[in-house]
């Protein structure tokens, strides 16, 4: 599998598809609305894609950017193998991968200089954005949003969006280079293939979901398949707890919201966990949150 994102004119979105799927998506798009792919790398790199267009019997316009405004190439594909393969050899970090390709610019301007920000909010934002980091589950879009909002105070705006989109970026990359040098599994891994095991096997498992405890219960229902058995999740102030090192407490249940049915799923769930190598405490009570303690929360960044 390559590791990048795929997102299409149509508002699709392929996720660590293989050489073979990227392939598809190029020989697909030319139609009216679906004329073009964006290809991302995961973990995001901000400013860094390659990209294509086409319209059907028409040549494809392919571009690709490592940064600047200044590294901004295109050129002209007439072949959509040509296409796929260099786009395949791109999402590998092939060297060489473009060998044999003319590039010229593609004329974007650089944009103005961003205004530095005063001392006391930049060191506000990247307190909180460093806490969203640490949680894992956001992208450079969303903490933009949440750095360009976050100091609001009766209408009055002291970041705009130029200025939190600068400060997330070197931030995130910051956190990009920082996990390169994690295991190659951590324990969020370990969650998330345990969620993935469970809710393949009939149970709903979500991370991250919703605000809180009280919203994650009236929203889990609807939230995966008709035929689910039961349910577990951890919300966003759960991730919050287990990004600052106090564990983590999920939260199950049976549809039938009998207790003998929520225990039951309760002890399917820390099978699952302790045989994806976490640490678990619960009493088998159904009253009781599963807990899940001694995590070292390295959540890799995926936006």
């Amino acid at each position: 599998m390559l590791s990048v994102k795929v997102e299409t004119e149509n508002q699709q979105t392929h996720t660590r598809v293989s050489a073979e799927e990227l392939g598809d998506l190029v020989h697909r798009i030319g139609g009216r609305g679906d004329n073009f792919l964006v290809v991302q790398r995961i973990p995001d790199i901000p400013g860094t894609f390659i990209q294509v267009w086409h319209e059907a019997g028409g040549d494809y316009e392919l571009e690709h950017r490592t940064g600047t405004a200044a590294s901004h190439v295109r050129t002209v594909v007439r072949d959509p193998e040509r296409v796929a393969a260099l786009m395949t050899r791109w999402a590998r970090e092939e060297p060489g991968w473009d060998a044999g390709t003319g590039w010229e610019s593609a004329g974007i301007p650089e944009p103005e200089p961003v205004p530095e920000l005063a001392q006391e909010v930049r060191q506000t934002l990247e307190t909180r954005i460093r806490e969203l980091l640490r949680g894992g589950y956001g992208t450079v879009r969303t903490l933009t949003e949440t750095a360009e909002d976050y100091l609001v105070k009766d209408g009055e705006r002291p970041v705009s969006r130029a200025q939190a989109g600068e400060l997330v970026e070197r931030l995130w990359l910051e956190r990009v280079e920082e996990q390169r040098g994690w295991a190659e599994v951590t324990d969020p891994d370990r969650l998330e293939r345990a969620f993935a095991r469970l809710d393949r096997s009939g149970i709903t498992a979500r991370e991250h979901f919703t605000c809180c405890r009280s919203c994650g219960m009236s929203e889990i229902g609807a939230a995966g398949r008709e035929d689910a058995r039961g349910f577990v999740f951890f919300h966003n102030q759960g991730t919050e707890s287990a990004a600052a090192g106090h564990g983590l407490a999920l939260y199950y249940g049976g549809f039938d919201d009998s207790a003998e049915a929520t225990a039951a799923v309760g002890r399917e769930v820390v099978a699952a966990l302790r045989e994806a190598g976490l640490t678990v405490e619960w009493d088998g009570s159904p009253d009781k949150a599963i807990e899940l303690t001694d995590l070292d929360w390295r959540k890799r960044l995926v936006g």
